[in-house]
Parts: C-alpha cells; structure tokens; sequence
C-alpha cells in the first residue's frame, strides 16, 4: 500500500523548534518529489519547503528561508523537516505529499500521495 506516515509536531512557544518527519511506504523517496504544505485556518494550503527526487535540490518560499531546514535519508525513506525560529503564523496543520518524478510544484494538486497531517501550534 502506498501511503506517508507523518509524527512530529506539538505546541511550541515562538523561537522554538519541531522537527517534522514523514515516512514512506510502498515506494521508494529518491524517485519523487517530496513537498512539505501547511493550512491555516480559513487559508490555502500552502508550500512551505520541497525536496526534488533525485538530484535532491531543496526549494523554500521566503517566508520560512533560514530557519527551516529540509533533509531526507533515500536509504530508508524517511523525510524531516526541522523548523527552528518558529513564529505564531508558522501555526497550521502540515502535511507531506509526494509526486512521481524529480520536479517541485507548488500546487497542492500535483501530488497524489498524502501524509495525514500533523497539527503545529506557536503561541506564548
């Protein structure tokens, strides 16, 4: 069965750090495009930090540039994102999802495999 399996995530207070992580199952990462997205509420899912198969070049919006940081281990299918610095408007339900191929899109619809979510909170 295809699927990613996420855990991380919590309440932080701002400044702090979370480290995301998503696990993949039924296929392997160095061939896909591996997307982290973030909803707030009343928002648009949103691309907050991409890692393309293959050649591995990570793509990050300004908003989180410098303080997260997006890592993977090909060998076993594992993917992190470690969020350091965080602020009040980095709350929001973060998922990962994954596209066949080596390409980073923003939208949400290029991506056919989905994590289950996994809430962030930072709030004093």
């Amino acid at each position: 069965q295809v699927q990613l399996v996420q855990s991380g995530g919590g309440l932080v207070q701002p400044g702090g750090s979370l480290r995301l992580s998503c696990v993949t199952f039924g296929f392997t990462l160095d061939r896909y495009a591996i997307n982290w997205f973030r909803q707030a509420p009343g928002k648009q899912r949103e691309a907050v930090s991409c890692i393309s198969g293959y050649h591995g070049t990570i793509y990050f919006p300004d908003s989180v540039k410098g303080r997260f940081i997006f890592s993977k281990d090909n060998a076993n299918n594992t993917a992190w994102l470690q969020m350091n610095d965080l602020r009040p408007e980095d709350t929001g339900v973060y998922y990962c999802a994954a596209t066949s191929g080596y390409v980073c899109y923003d939208l949400p619809r290029m991506y056919d495999i989905w994590g289950q979510g996994t809430q962030v909170t930072v709030s004093s």
